[in-house]
């Protein structure tokens, strides 16, 4: 029988793809690592921020300073100022967020973001936006007044309410209820006592967050390192069989 060739994949190493894992495996791992601390910390700040809405007196929660994010629980009534936030559009369809002035029991006013109506079909109408009288106890999160990042329309000249507006700066707010903190309040659902459709996007980056992405990382991390694995693997010739 005639010489016969076989081949077999051995281990190669190849210093530059050596250098290339050695260079970015740390990295993937100390990003992985990095999301890990920060949705510790984050779930930290958010567990303190919670028992602080349960414990801590509003007075002294809005003299301390509004962090967009932070929870709040207030009692109290809304009052008879509301302005209709305009170009709100839920699933496609016009419509409005609704701020209304709320006087808690103790402790400054709030502007409170009851959520989202839809438009009537004409500009001349507005929706029917009245809040529920009496005394009741509302949680919600922190935000901020919403101001445009460019120049907004101008507000239209009227002197009833509720109002059209494009947008809220704080100190417009002030001009009509004086004493508001520097942020507002989101309800947090539409079971909130005067609340439409409150389905907000979070505030802040929650813990969970945090940890989707440090899995992606160590996921990166872990496919680099298989892929040099596999590639350290060449296919070569085996000696040549000299056995008759």
């Amino acid at each position: 029988m005639g010489d016969s060739q076989r081949t077999a994949r051995r281990w190669h190493l190849d210093w530059r793809l050596l250098v290339f894992s050695g260079v970015f495996l740390p990295v993937l791992l100390s990003l992985g690592v990095w999301q890990l601390n920060r949705a510790e910390e984050k779930q930290t700040l958010l567990d303190r921020w919670q028992q602080e809405a349960e414990t801590l007196p509003w007075p002294q929660m809005a003299e301390q300073g509004l962090t967009p994010g932070r929870p709040v629980t207030l009692t109290g009534r809304y009052g008879d100022r509301t302005w209709l936030l305009d170009n709100r559009t839920r699933d496609g369809v016009p419509g409005y967020e609704v701020l209304t002035g709320f006087y808690p029991l103790e402790g400054p006013p709030v502007i409170v973001n009851r959520g989202w109506v839809p438009a009537p079909r004409t500009r001349d109408r507005l929706p029917e936006v009245d809040a529920p009288d009496g005394v009741y106890s509302l949680q919600g999160r922190v935000g901020e007044y919403p101001v445009p990042p460019v120049l907004a329309e101008p507000a239209e000249p009227v002197d009833r309410w509720p109002r059209r507006v494009q947008s809220l700066p704080e100190a417009t707010a002030r001009a009509e209820i004086p004493g508001l903190p520097g942020g507002i309040l989101r309800l947090s659902g539409q079971r909130q006592p005067g609340a439409f459709r409150a389905d907000w996007e979070p505030d802040m980056m929650g813990p969970q967050t945090h940890y989707g992405y440090a899995t992606q990382w160590f996921a990166l991390a872990v496919a680099l390192t298989i892929l040099t694995v596999v590639a350290s693997y060449r296919r070569s010739e085996l000696p040549k069989d000299r056995s008759q």
